[in-house]
């Protein structure tokens, strides 16, 4: 029973009880009405078992999404860090996908999610599903840490680089219509050589689980390139990370990137 049920990624496990909790799905389960409450395509007959395993206990509903929700913060709880790889498969190993992951935290925020990346490419396609996420949350806060790049023999003032960039993001690579934060390190645009970039490749949702990876927002770095991270379900570290990004905010280290 249990098996079935925590082989669901996170974010559909929530979706699952979500959907018991409203009626959605109810007794005599069916693949269809699972397929269509969870929105994901595919076998759900292990599932169905499952949750006809509760219902012959008694256990349905409100009932049933309770159980899930305890099993899951169990079952949280009693995990290490996971490892989270880009790349090739390795027959034999057992790690988390870079892709998948991220996909995961999105889709399982509801408070707030920080993002940090030193490089993006193909923006719509990279930030689709955090901007999907701020659409269907509105209340969500989103915070991007972003690296500005000067292009090697640029001599533009630095402020003309930065209303570039910001013209640029906002108006071809943010997707969506409600808009997250965003910050930089404007010391990689000091004239000369930069004093420092901003590096730093992590992902924190709702101040409960942090993902730190070699692995930029593209989908070379999520698929292809050979990428490695940990994910790590601990609100202690989690809120440590978020925390850190904020002071450096709240102490001018990162600036905001203007809106266009």
């Amino acid at each position: 029973m249990n098996e079935a049920l925590l082989g669901l990624p996170p974010h559909l496990r929530e979706r699952l009880a979500g959907a018991l909790d409203n009626a959605l799905v109810a007794p005599p389960y069916t693949e269809p009405a699972l397929r269509a409450a969870l929105g994901v395509p595919g076998d759900l007959a292990d599932v169905v078992r499952a949750l006809d395993d509760l219902a012959r206990l008694g256990v349905a509903g409100p009932g049933a999404a309770a159980w899930i929700r305890t099993v899951d913060q169990v079952a949280a709880q009693s995990r290490g860090p996971d490892l989270v790889w880009s790349g090739p498969g390795v027959p034999g190993t057992a790690a988390r996908r870079s892709g998948q992951v991220f996909e995961e935290l999105v889709g399982s925020a509801r408070r707030s999610i920080w993002a940090s990346t030193y490089a993006f490419f193909d923006g719509p396609r990279a930030f689709d599903g955090l901007a999907r996420r701020m659409e269907a949350l509105p209340a969500l806060r989103v915070v991007l840490l972003l690296n500005i790049q000067r292009r090697r023999g640029d001599q533009a003032p630095a402020d003309h680089l930065v209303r570039r960039f910001a013209d640029r993001f906002w108006g071809e690579e943010w997707p969506g219509t409600a808009r997250p934060q965003v910050f930089f390190d404007p010391r990689s645009l000091e004239p000369e050589r930069p004093a420092g970039v901003l590096h730093a490749k992590a992902v924190v949702a709702d101040d409960e689980v942090v993902l730190v990876t070699s692995a930029n927002f593209t989908e070379a770095a999520r698929e292809r390139n050979i990428e490695l991270g940990l994910l790590v379900r601990d609100p202690a570290i989690a809120t440590s990370v978020a925390r850190h990004f904020q002071a450096l905010i709240d102490q001018g280290y990162l600036w905001a990137l203007p809106p266009s």
